[in-house]
């Protein structure tokens, strides 16, 4: 898939590449804000997919649940900023980011607008150790999700607070579940729902975080 056209004269020169290698040098198992635009709209989600594919040049994949606002933005565009949640993230980013539709929803009312990329999208300065921007080159169905491959147009550090892997959030920034009291069912491991039944449908996504069935653990 081309990345669809920013609008502007293709001829015209584009802006040099701003890649930190330490900043690419911090993906990993981690949890991400995702970021794009469409007109004069904001929006942002909380992932955990986010992989470097190449170094030279400088790609990277990630993947976004299609019922998730933002994954249509970025279909429609073609751009998105990632930015690299660190330790000291608390647990109302999540909530924030994580928990509410976009759609329904200004995400940023409380970001500094000015923090954005030469692509014009916002990243989220605070609880960040790093940032990098991505234009989709092309994309892969995967069902309920679609993995975007991207080409890295800038890449910055901005702190040397270590980055938050998925096991430190759910040991030290995650609520501790309530007890299942003997149900069986399922419970979200990033934002904590709760399916109750027997099975788990393979395509089941969480109302909440919109997680699919791969992020569920057991319970009762």
């Amino acid at each position: 898939m081309e990345a669809p056209s920013s609008g502007k004269d293709d001829k015209q020169a584009k802006p040099a590449a701003e890649i930190d290698g330490a900043a690419m040098s911090r993906i990993g198992y981690g949890l991400y804000v995702l970021t794009a635009r469409e007109g004069d709209k904001d929006n942002g989600c909380i992932i955990n997919t986010l992989s470097q594919l190449t170094s030279r040049p400088n790609r990277i994949s990630v993947t976004v649940n299609k019922s998730n606002y933002t994954h249509g933005m970025i279909v429609r565009t073609g751009l998105f900023n990632v930015s690299l949640l660190t330790q000291e993230t608390p647990m109302r980013v999540f909530e924030h980011f994580g928990f509410q539709s976009g759609a329904s929803c200004n995400k940023f009312e409380t970001c500094e607008q000015e923090n954005r990329s030469q692509n014009g999208l916002l990243y989220i300065p605070k609880f960040t150790n790093a940032w990098m921007s991505g234009r989709v080159l092309s994309t892969i169905d995967l069902g309920t999700h679609t993995l975007f491959i991207a080409e890295v147009s800038q890449a910055r550090v901005l702190s040397d607070v270590p980055s938050l892997t998925y096991d430190y959030y759910q040991q030290h920034i995650k609520p501790k579940p309530a007890p299942s009291n003997g149900k069986k069912g399922f419970r979200c491991k990033v934002c904590g729902y709760v399916y109750e039944g027997e099975t788990l449908p393979e395509d089941f996504v969480c109302p909440i975080c919109k997680h699919g069935a791969q992020d569920f653990e057991p319970i009762g």
